[in-house]
Order: C-alpha cells, then sequence, then structure tokens
C-alpha cells in the first residue's frame, strides 16, 4: 500500500521540480533584460557567438524560452545545482 503512494509522490515532485527549473531559466532570461546581456551571457554559458546572438534577438516570450532548447542545455541541472537549487525527487529518498 505504501509503495503506490512514494511512486505517486515521486511523480508529482518530479513534476515540481521541473516547473520550479523552468521558472527559474524565465526569472534568469528575465533578469538578462537587453539583447546584449542575454548574448553576452549566453557566450559565457559557451554557446557560439552566431547562435548567441540569433537566440538573444528572439521574438518568443519568456516561459517559451525557458522551455526551449536555447536555456535548456545552457542553464542545466548541474548549473542550478551549483546555485543551491536542489531536485526535490533526489532529497526525498531515491
Amino acid at each position: 500500500m505504501h509503495y503506490f503512494r512514494m511512486a505517486s509522490i515521486q511523480g508529482k515532485l518530479k513534476e515540481v521540480d521541473s516547473w520550479i527549473r523552468n521558472r527559474l531559466r524565465h526569472c534568469i532570461w528575465h533578469d538578462w533584460k537587453r539583447p546584449e546581456r542575454k548574448r553576452k551571457n549566453l557566450i559565457r554559458l559557451g554557446v557560439p557567438k552566431g547562435q548567441a546572438y540569433a537566440w538573444s534577438r528572439t521574438r518568443k516570450g519568456g516561459w517559451a524560452v525557458a522551455q526551449s532548447p536555447m536555456l535548456i542545455t545552457t542553464v542545466t541541472v548541474k548549473r542550478l545545482a551549483r546555485r543551491g537549487m536542489n531536485q526535490c525527487s533526489v532529497t526525498t529518498g531515491k
């Protein structure tokens, strides 16, 4: 009986983790504000200059950018963990 309850919680924690990571990426993107600053920060994160230029001038909104490969591949789970964002699903057991 408890096995199914724990499995249910793990799934919900993974969903919450995913949403929190997207929200943090959105906040980071929004904090950079200007396209030039976005470009410089993307280059610092290892994106090639031409691609950073194109990504920094995207017309997509912050939430769409947070869920796109451009921020998922640069602002990774490891980078967020280094900044102190731990995963809920990891800290509760498995």
